[in-house]
């Protein structure tokens, strides 16, 4: 870490490395200084490629490869329980849904098994392993490439699983969401398995911590307009909100709830 590196600067770039992403705005709080100078700073750690600038604020140096996904599984842990919580809370008894991966999702898949009567369409063997203790529910793995980092399987045979089914709702992650409102992630098969969930829901519902706005990833598999619901910690980006509200997605903040 370079020596002339400043004590805020420091912890803006560890801030980063926990959460991924951080706003500007979130930082002029958090630090008690003003724009101008949170700027300052992320410029300069720019410039030594040690941050990455996007709209509202700065995020990680990559674009093309996800964070491991133990790490992802504990970033923000409490945060998506709470979303997991909320879409739960929405979704009623009797339903049928798709699930993909993500770690947000399977916050969903332990928040749904109190529910009753559910049919669940998933490629995500994690989530699968969750909800199986659930003995009520109809779970249908799809087929493809198993991925032993996440348990999540991915491919042209899961897009044609996926596309047997027309369900209730679609519960979908994503790595994140661009400046113009494309959805993107890292793997192209898997962004074509959540194109085919999204294209095969009556309602899509998307899980999406505040460190997803403005992050980039390689892939594009969808937009916000596709998008009935987004459920949120926090939107910290004025510019969000506004492009959320142009394409009539409806913005759940998913705050104090209890388990």
């Amino acid at each position: 870490m370079p020596g002339d590196m400043s004590e805020r600067q420091e912890n803006i770039l560890n801030l980063v490395k926990k959460q991924g992403f951080v706003a500007t705005d979130q930082l002029v709080d958090m630090f008690n200084v003003t724009p101008q100078t949170i700027r300052r700073d992320i410029n300069i750690l720019c410039e030594q490629n040690l941050l990455q600038r996007f709209h509202g604020g700065a995020g990680k140096v990559k674009s093309i490869e996800n964070e491991p996904y133990t790490e992802r599984l504990n970033a923000l842990a409490s945060a998506k329980r709470i979303i997991g919580e909320k879409i739960a809370a929405y979704i009623p008894n009797g339903s049928s849904l798709f699930l993909n991966i993500g770690t947000t999702t399977e916050m969903v898949a332990r928040a749904l098994l109190k529910h009753r009567d559910l049919k669940i369409v998933t490629n995500n063997l994690n989530v699968a392993s969750i909800l199986s203790k659930n003995k009520d529910f109809e779970i249908m793995i799809t087929g493809g490439q198993l991925r032993s980092r996440d348990g999540g399987i991915v491919g042209p045979a899961t897009t044609d699983f996926i596309k047997q089914f027309r369900l209730d709702y679609g519960v979908i992650g994503v790595s994140g969401i661009d400046e113009d409102g494309s959805l993107v992630d890292f793997d192209y098969q898997e962004t074509r398995n959540a194109e085919a969930i999204i294209n095969n829901s009556k309602e899509t519902l998307l899980a999406a911590d505040h460190t997803k706005f403005g992050r980039r990833a390689m892939t594009k598999f969808g937009h916000l307009s596709q998008i009935t619901k987004i459920f949120t910690d926090d939107i910290a980006d004025s510019h969000y909100v506004n492009l959320l509200e142009e394409n009539n997605v409806d913005i759940i903040i998913c705050k104090n709830v209890t388990s």
